[in-house]
């Protein structure tokens, strides 16, 4: 399915077009399915949590041998307590304390039966979960920045929390299930050593049981799915909402945005009561199968109580057998009944799974060395592909070295691929063809963490997490406050750090919000400074700073101890000036390479573009005066 395609709903209500590439609505074909591949899942569950589900199961099956114990309990007691009682009338104690010393009994093993079930049966089913969300989260941390870019942020979420955990809410159920079905099969046996025809004339439900989940599964699967789906596609319109707080204020759009996720959360609700109406339906006829039998037995074994073919004791063991009998088939229910939200979260989950494109690591550790990197790019091509698989070539066979130390800025205009090429530069994707070099080593063939550890990337577009300013630097690494310090200063943020009212401590808020643009960018360049990285990329990284503060900022960087290599992606004079060569790049591709002023006189694109950054005085000033004028 297309991008801009749109889906139909079951009730041929239009929908919005998907983005993972998922059906919402089954073929029949796959509808019978459903209960195949959920029993696959089923076991999958199972072999990955055996030890937990093993004790789960024994706990079950010792709630169910102690149910099935305690119908022959009240049956002997009715037989040997009861109605001797009403045939003496009367009854001895010792016959009393035996009774209540089985029912007790009982009822303690029944007790332990269900910690036992419920206890492991938890732990199961949160050890899946956590495993799960682990396994798409590091999916996540490896697949590369282009595939994130085609996924949207609230569906990512989703796939992480909803979707794993109604992948695995099917396994709470689980043990009780299999331990109903021992109960199940102890019953049947008991049945039939008791009276053979009242058990047959019980058991005709149990087709009925299967005929009804089979129905189910088939009706609730595509509804189920289609629920799971609008689950996402409301924490996508939320996360966008939110994350956009800023343009919705400032523009007035708040009663836009609240009809947008209102609309999508009505479609959510729709489909959630639409699945309630299916299973609304579904669990009274399965609570009502069990007691449909248990009333035909009573019919007929009270026919064969007054004919003497049986005796009522053997009627009330039986009858309250097929009572018990309810509660197994509705455990079995349960499972059966969740396994079409299982695999649809599943369903949702796989693709994140299995989807391709990690970025590959190579065996090479990075070259030894203090000091800037040298840098070299080959032949790269490089182009961004959309969600139908179509590639849009942004750079074009760029060539270039950087010897390690120097400062080189990058100038192009609006879309000429400079910051992909920034990207290209610290790995954050792969070109399609030629090579990305670090000190002569391509940086595919480097270890995983090798890059990270000799390039530090920062962007036009900063993120600060809700943290103290330390905490926003150092991420969690063992920096000193020396070092922090020190950093700081060489992204000029010493001043302002130090007037905040409790220094490296004071909490930054969300994303940063209680400072300014600039000061938040001179954090991430600090945050990158103090890892002393060989190589220091920034893409139009000081562009909220004042010239005077980031010529500061690029003069610490060039006579530090031990100076980086810095590409710098740059528009304004004041920073292209102090760089040591420039690279103009215009459609994709390295026109020109030179000094400022040399680019300046003989490329007319770079000549307009750099001056549109400078006041029309400053141009004429700086103008050559044509030649004779002073005469």
């Amino acid at each position: 399915m297309s991008a801009g395609s749109t889906e139909k709903t079951p009730d041929d209500t239009p929908r919005r077009p998907r983005h993972d590439g998922i059906a919402v609505v089954r073929s029949d074909r796959e509808q019978k399915k459903v209960m195949r591949r959920g029993f696959r899942h089923v076991g999958r569950a199972i072999r990955e949590q055996r030890g937990m589900f093993t004790l789960a199961v024994l706990g079950s099956s010792l709630y169910a041998a102690m149910t099935v114990a305690s119908a022959y309990v009240i049956g002997g007691i009715t037989e040997r307590v009861v109605l001797p009682s009403f045939e003496r009338g009367s009854v001895t104690a010792g016959a009393l304390v035996l009774a209540a010393v089985a029912i007790l009994a009982v009822a303690v093993l029944k007790i332990i039966g269900i910690i036992g079930r419920r206890l492991f049966a938890g732990i199961m089913s949160f050890r899946l979960q956590a495993e799960y969300r682990r396994r798409v989260t590091g999916q996540y941390l490896r697949l590369p920045l282009s595939w994130h870019q085609r996924h949207p942020t609230g569906q990512l979420l989703s796939n992480a929390n909803s979707d794993v955990e109604a992948s695995w809410f099917f396994v709470s159920p689980l043990p009780f299930a299999c331990g109903a079905l021992v109960m199940v099969a102890i019953t049947v046996v008991a049945l039939f050593l008791t009276d053979p025809v009242l058990a047959l004339v019980g058991l005709v439900v149990f087709p009925l049981v299967f005929v009804a989940n089979a129905l189910y599964s088939q009706v609730m699967s595509p509804r189920m799915a289609r629920a799971q789906q609008l689950r996402a596609e409301v924490s996508e319109i939320a996360h966008e909402s939110f994350d956009a707080a800023l343009v919705v204020k400032t523009l007035g759009r708040e009663a836009e945005e609240t009809h947008r996720f209102r609309a999508s959360a009505d479609e959510l609700r729709d489909g959630l009561v639409a699945v309630g109406r299916v299973r609304g339906l579904f669990d009274p006829i399965m609570e009502a199968l069990p007691n449909l039998g248990t009333l035909a037995v009573l019919l007929v074994g009270a026919n064969q109580v007054a004919n003497g073919a049986t005796n009522a004791g053997d009627l009330v063991s039986i009858a309250y057998l097929f009572t018990l009998l309810a509660l197994p088939i509705r455990a079995i229910g349960w499972v059966l009944a969740d396994l079409p939200r299982a695999m649809a979260g599943f369903d949702r989950v796989t693709p994140v799974l299995t989807a391709e494109g990690e970025t590959p690591h190579g065996p090479d550790a990075a070259p030894a060395g203090s000091g800037g990197a040298g840098v070299g790019v080959q032949a790269v091509d490089f182009g961004h592909v959309d969600a139908d698989g179509r590639a849009n070539r942004v750079l074009h066979g760029v060539t270039f070295d950087v010897e390690a130390g120097r400062t080189i800025a990058v100038v192009g205009p609006t879309g000429s691929g400079k910051s992909t090429l920034a990207g290209l530069l610290v790995r954050l994707v792969d070109p399609h063809s030629g090579a990305v070099l670090l000190d002569g080593v391509d940086l595919r063939s480097l270890r995983e963490g090798e890059v990270a550890g000799q390039a530090a990337f920062v962007a036009q577009g900063t993120f600060l997490f809700d943290d103290t300013v330390r905490g926003n630097i150092t991420l969690g690494a063992d920096f000193t406050d020396e070092q922090v310090q020190e950093a700081l200063r060489v992204a000029a943020a010493e001043d302002f750090v130090d007037r905040l009212p409790e220094g490296l401590d004071t909490k930054v808020g969300e994303r940063g919000a209680s400072l300014s643009g600039g000061q938040r960018q001179r954090l991430a360049l600090a945050r990158a400074v103090v890892r002393r990285p060989r190589l220091l990329v920034m893409d139009d990284a000081t562009s909220a700073v004042d010239p005077s503060v980031e010529a500061r900022i690029l003069d610490a960087l060039r006579t530090s101890d031990a100076p980086a290599t810095v590409v710098v992606v740059a528009y304004r004079q004041a920073t292209i000036g102090l760089a040591d060569e420039v690279l103009w790049i215009d459609r994709g591709r390295l026109v020109a390479r030179g000094g400022h002023a040399e680019l300046l006189a003989q490329v007319p694109g770079y000549a307009r573009l750099v001056q549109a950054y400078q006041p029309p005085d400053e141009i004429t000033a700086a103008e050559p005066e044509p030649a004779g004028a002073q005469a």
